[in-house]
């Protein structure tokens, strides 16, 4: 079947946004009083819904917890925004795209995910956006993407997902979409763009 909407995650893939994330992050922690994370924890930053990782690192500490959640939602990402790189092309690259095809976001971001295209001026880019806080369970679970299917009234035969993550690669496994990796997961899956730009030529060549 012909291909009919590609799912874009957000960091990572239209986005440079570590150091965006890992300060949002660090400024929660600092605020709940919580203990800074080591080095070596910080990639889960990138891969993780903020329950998942709260959870993750404090799901034995039940009161930090639930004061690391709270401080976390009453935090503006806004001041953060600006650390948040678009990936060379974006626009560009999308624009030529909703020329064939029309265009989600699925990610597991919150509160932020509309904010997100508000603050680069993305939303007419956008067919749809949805987040952790539209369905019932964040990535790797395929719901973002079942709710980009049934919302647009495309089936999984002609919609491709472009992650970064293997949550993003779980995801779409679980739904039964086609996969573009990116970034971490360049090479290591079947169909890999090293730029967002090449999206556009991968995306052809399964359209045939």
């Amino acid at each position: 079947m012909a291909i009919q909407l590609l799912i874009f995650d957000c960091d990572g893939v239209l986005f440079d946004s570590e150091p965006a994330n890992l300060a949002f992050y660090r400024e929660v922690l600092r605020a709940s009083g919580a203990p800074p994370v080591p080095e070596s924890a910080e990639a889960a930053y990138h891969s993780l819904a903020s329950a998942q990782l709260f959870e993750k690192m404090f799901g034995d500490q039940p009161q930090l917890l639930a004061r690391v959640q709270a401080v976390s939602r009453q935090t503006d990402y806004a001041p953060f925004f600006p650390l948040m790189q678009p990936k060379p092309r974006l626009r560009e690259t999308l624009e030529s795209l909703r020329k064939r095809y029309r265009t989600a976001m699925a990610t597991n971001r919150g509160k932020t995910t509309q904010g997100v295209l508000r603050h680069f001026a993305l939303e007419p880019l956008f067919d749809l956006a949805v987040g952790v806080l539209d369905v019932a369970n964040p990535k790797p679970a395929p719901d973002m993407l079942e709710l980009c299917l049934a919302r647009l009234g495309v089936s999984a035969a002609e919609a491709v997902y472009v992650g970064d993550q293997a949550t993003d690669l779980a995801a779409a496994a679980a739904a039964n979409i086609r996969f573009i990796g990116m970034g971490p997961m360049c090479g290591r899956t079947p169909h890999s763009a090293q730029r967002l730009e090449d999206v556009e030529t991968i995306v052809a060549s399964l359209d045939r």
